[in-house]
């Protein structure tokens, strides 16, 4: 969603790497260019006044005049400045009734995303251990009820549907969705559930109509929260359709859907400060699973290609078993190789994280490599899948006794090209070097971001491993004592990226992410 505005960012922060010292100038340019960068992102003009205004009056002060690397400074500032428009630093949780059930009403225009959403707000409690209970309140939008159910289904989750809603565009809209709503809630409580989800009818856009009929439901059920979902490309009318709902319906929170989309975006990132509402969710993808809370920090992180490591820690948290990264963590400690049927179940238990374009992109300096992100085919996971197995099991524990008759073999197996099997060959060789990398430094996952949840951490116990050289105490008294703190200069961090994050195949990248590129066919 904001990539075009993280290059932006990215280009001019890479413009002041070289300056040892910031003049007033070099400030007032650097801050010219980030403002052209948000207006051209569809921030809102208010937001991005603001915005620059603090940038350019901390940028001038003396945090960053008396920094030892001033450019980097600038970078902070505004990363800090990033959380502040997005809602600050505290990512607060929804609302729960001491009393259950809790209540939580669904509020937007027509095409935001309302419906599915439920289905995924639903899915996240059930996760959570709750037991939601979906409310088909919308009986004005077409075949609305029907889709409530199906998405319910899908989660695993009832829905209450008294009514059949309307079929056909021009069928008369019958019943009453405040009584809908009440009876919910009713039943919700009678039947024991602990959370209950109000899908509610939208507009085209904001007219007197919508927001009565919210008014009243909200007024009939006393909802704990009632969240405004906005659709993240519809651009600067998001204010204007955000600050309608804050004075009509009074929301308690915004969720974001479709962040996955191309669009500029930027609007989005006005909505928590235009209206004072916290943004709590975001959708960022079609399937029910596509769907995570909405960390002010974490998102700043990604806009400034620094990447989302706590996002993707958590999602492999859920998708990886435990079991088995225990015994391949100590299966690398002890010195055995990393086999294609190692790289197989490591590929499948990575798809069970979403999707891979989207994970890769949460490591920190992809911004850089972001053609070969887009060029990645989520297809050849199965298209790997295919060939693996079409190999022996001799074949998997030992790639090196592929030779050119057992590659047609498998070629042939898999429905593929020879040439095919040497690519993905040569592929595996690059992650077999970067495993064993990883489990020389005391841990295993992906390039970047260290260890994975329950991948690391187990020492060899067949081989002794070699001391760690101690590294000489200066003689500077300041820098000794930095040393003895175990601080490092952030100016000694990789060369690569504008935030010193390591790279791609640029002089200075790190080896982990060149063999990332590769693994990418970049």
């Amino acid at each position: 969603m904001f990539a075009t505005l993280s290059d932006r960012l990215t280009s001019t922060f890479k413009n002041l790497r070289s300056r040892g010292r910031l003049s007033e100038a070099d400030i007032d340019a650097t801050v010219r260019e980030i403002r052209r960068a948000l207006l051209d992102a569809d921030v809102a003009v208010p937001v991005v006044r603001e915005f620059a205004a603090a940038v350019r009056e901390r940028a001038l002060s003396v945090e960053v005049s008396g920094a030892l690397n001033p450019a980097q400074q600038v970078v902070k500032i505004v990363n800090e400045e990033l959380v502040a428009i997005l809602g600050g630093e505290g990512q607060r949780g929804l609302a729960l009734a001491k009393n259950p059930p809790t209540v939580i009403m669904l509020a937007g225009l027509q095409g935001a995303g309302k419906t599915t959403l439920a289905g995924k707000l639903a899915l996240h409690l059930k996760e959570k251990g709750h037991t939601p209970l979906l409310v088909a309140a919308d009986l004005q939008r077409p075949n609305a009820v029907t889709q409530l159910k199906v998405v319910g289904e899908r989660a695993g989750a009832p829905v209450y549907a008294p009514h059949p809603g309307v079929a056909g565009e021009d069928e008369v809209p019958t019943g009453d969705p405040v009584a809908v709503a009440r009876a919910g809630v009713e039943t919700a409580r009678s039947r024991e559930h602990d959370v209950v989800i109000i899908d509610t009818a939208g507009r085209l856009g904001v007219d007197a109509e919508l927001m009565a009929q919210a008014r009243d439901i909200r007024d009939a059920t006393q909802p704990d929260e009632v969240l405004f979902v906005i659709d993240a490309m519809i651009g600067q009318d998001a204010v204007a359709t955000a600050n309608a709902f804050a004075e009509g319906v009074d929301f308690t929170g915004v969720v974001l859907s479709k962040l996955d989309g191309d669009a500029r975006g930027g609007a989005a990132l006005s909505v928590a400060r235009v209206t004072g509402r916290p943004i709590l969710f975001a959708s960022t993808g079609e399937k029910l699973t596509d769907f995570e809370a909405f960390h002010p920090d974490r998102m700043a992180s990604r806009i400034l290609d620094m990447g989302d490591v706590l996002t993707l820690i958590e999602q492999a948290e859920k998708a990886f078993d435990a079991e088995q990264a225990e015994k391949m963590a100590s299966k690398l400690a002890q010195g055995d190789d990393f086999t294609l049927e190692d790289f197989l179940s490591q590929m499948q238990a990575m798809r069970n994280m979403g999707s891979m374009k989207k994970m890769l992109g949460m490591l920190p300096g992809m911004g850089q490599m972001r053609e070969a992100l887009d060029n990645f085919d989520e297809r050849e996971v199965d298209r790997v899948e295919a060939i693996v197995r079409s190999m022996t099991p001799a074949e998997r524990r030992n790639h090196k006794i592929i030779n050119g008759s057992r590659r047609a073999r498998i070629a042939k197996g898999a429905g593929t090209t020879a040439s095919a099997v040497n690519q993905l060959l040569e592929r595996f060789e690059g992650a077999q070097k970067m495993m064993k990398q990883m489990a020389r430094g005391g841990g295993m996952g992906m390039p970047g971001m260290g260890a994975l949840p329950g991948m690391g951490g187990k020492k060899s116990k067949g081989r002794s491993q070699a001391p760690a050289r101690k590294k000489a105490r200066s003689g500077n008294p300041a820098k000794r004592a930095q040393q003895e703190a175990g601080i490092v200069e952030a100016s000694q961090a990789p060369a690569g990226s504008a935030f010193g994050l390591g790279g791609g195949a640029a002089p200075g990248a790190t080896p982990d992410m060149d063999e990332l590129r590769k693994l990418l066919g970049g």
